[in-house]
């Protein structure tokens, strides 16, 4: 989440690349190729998730996911969705980041994040993972991808930043008074009000509930660059959009899609799905991993 409020700091980072809208059938680019969720297909596949379903009941095989929330937020974050996809047959691994939720009080830069999820991913031993960044933690969930070699499956960004070599999380949009903030705060991004919530498809229970388990995040973690060692369009993955934050994407997720390595997911939620629409995430998580 960035600052003014969620929906507020994803329209300043999304001015520049929007998403392509769906066209008569043969017509336009990319014309008779057919997304997974049978519409068409041109630079990348893209398919639409609208309303919950069913008990997951998904089949194909077991997954493991490593599952990482953003700015602020901790393993608690991804609580139902871990529960649906338990439900399902798979293993499912949240994680918190240094200095954040149980952590809180651990120092914390860009790299200490990058390094709790390779150990994490270490820590499962020899075995194929799929990780999933949220917000904030697409940018070191993006570098880890990197570094675990042919131990990742696939990478997830749930309507998240992705890392850009060189640059750190707030190179991207006007954050001066994200800064100032942190300045202001001993360090700290400080945890937003309750009202900075509205229109994200969340009830009052819901934010109460994320206001109340959020922690300030360790500024060091924004301002860091990243350091990629090849290109992110290189690795398999998928960008789930929630549309309620808007349906522009930033020029670095909208280049690595041209890549035919990316798949673009939407759904039609706000900025913290895996609390609005848990099973629906569960299932796109799912059939990311499955490519069912």
């Amino acid at each position: 989440m960035r600052p003014s409020g969620p929906a507020a700091h994803r329209r300043l980072a999304h001015r520049t690349a929007r998403v392509p809208r769906a066209r008569p059938a043969g017509t336009g680019p990319g014309a008779g190729h057919r997304t997974a969720g049978g519409g068409r297909r041109g630079a990348h596949r893209r398919r639409r998730v609208n309303r919950p379903v069913g008990a997951p009941r998904y089949g194909a095989g077991m997954t493991r996911f490593v599952l990482v929330a953003g700015a602020r937020l901790g393993a608690w974050a991804w609580d139902e969705v871990a529960a649906e996809l338990r439900a399902a047959g798979h293993e499912v691994h949240p994680l918190t980041l240094s200095g954040l939720a149980e952590k809180q009080g651990v120092p914390a830069g860009q790299r200490t994040h990058v390094q709790d999820i390779v150990e994490e991913v270490e820590r499962l031993g020899p075995c194929d993972v799929v990780l999933v960044g949220h917000s904030y933690s697409g940018v070191p969930v993006g570098q880890a991808a990197e570094r675990i070699g042919d131990r990742l499956a696939r990478v997830v960004f749930v309507d998240a930043d992705v890392p850009v070599d060189g640059a750190s999380f707030l190179s991207g949009w006007p954050s001066d008074h994200v800064r100032q903030a942190i300045d202001a705060n001993d360090g700290f991004w400080p945890v937003p009000k309750a009202d900075a919530y509205a229109g994200q498809d969340l009830t009052d229970e819901q934010i109460d509930r994320i206001v109340a388990g959020s922690t300030p995040h360790p500024g060091a973690t924004l301002t860091e660059p990243a350091v990629l060692e090849r290109p992110l369009a290189e690795l398999p993955a998928t960008y789930v959009k929630c549309l309620l934050d808007g349906d522009e994407l930033p020029p670095a997720v909208a280049e690595p899609l041209k890549s035919g390595n990316w798949e673009l997911v939407t759904m039609d939620t706000g900025h913290w799905p895996m609390f609005s629409r848990p099973r629906e995430l569960a299932r796109i998580l799912h059939a990311s991993a499955t490519g069912s």
